[in-house]
């Protein structure tokens, strides 16, 4: 059978979905031209064509998978339902108990940016929009009265603080952290952020203040 003809768009994604699966499962400093290329049953020169290099690949890489995470955030938070539940799905899906699927590629992208200074604005640009984001809609629920928040910046700085930090622990030492337990932690530390008590985060009517 004839090898499908893609576009140049169409190719470039390609390669760069290969290129985060590779990272996840060699680490940034392991993965090779090669092995993306192997991956697609192409040749390295088609690889080099799109990117002109690895450090080029990898930054690609990370950007597409950022612009990714960044677009399926801005679903959540663009829901029309209030922005207790806007937040809450946002945090359990960003928490490493959710479905979110990148907490390794992400972890890696971490420890290579202290290295690389592309990587690092790169990784710290996702991380600002992301506190921006949560920030936003903490601050539109202090406005509707939902709940209260003296300081919407600060409390997604340590929302993304404390989710970043059990992702760490969940997937460098498995079993280290039970999903179960982690999720309590989860809506203990966001109910605490929002002056609720912990049962207003499932709670189908009005929030209870705490």
């Amino acid at each position: 059978m004839a090898r499908v003809r893609l576009s140049v768009a169409e190719r470039r994604e390609e390669l760069l979905c290969a290129a985060i699966e590779q990272i996840k499962a060699r680490g940034v400093a392991a993965v090779r031209i090669a092995d993306v290329a192997a991956a697609q049953g192409v040749s390295n020169a088609l690889v080099l064509y799109h990117f002109g290099s690895k450090e080029n690949l990898v930054a690609a890489a990370f950007t597409y998978a950022a612009e990714g995470d960044l677009a399926h955030l801005r679903r959540i938070l663009g829901r029309r339902t209030s922005a207790l539940r806007r937040l809450r799905a946002a945090v359990r899906w960003y928490a490493p108990t959710g479905p979110a699927k990148g907490w390794r590629l992400w972890i890696e992208g971490w420890a290579v940016s202290l290295r690389e200074p592309a990587l690092r604005e790169l990784t710290r640009d996702l991380d600002l929009r992301w506190k921006a984001a949560l920030a936003e809609v903490i601050a539109e629920g202090v406005a509707a009265d939902e709940f209260t928040c003296p300081d919407p910046t600060a409390a997604a700085l340590r929302l993304t603080a404390l989710l970043d930090g059990l992702a760490v622990q969940m997937t460098a030492y498995t079993g280290s952290v039970s999903r179960a337990r982690a999720q309590e932690w989860v809506d203990d530390a966001l109910a605490h952020e929002l002056g609720l008590k912990r049962e207003a985060l499932t709670a189908p009517g009005a929030a209870y203040r705490g």
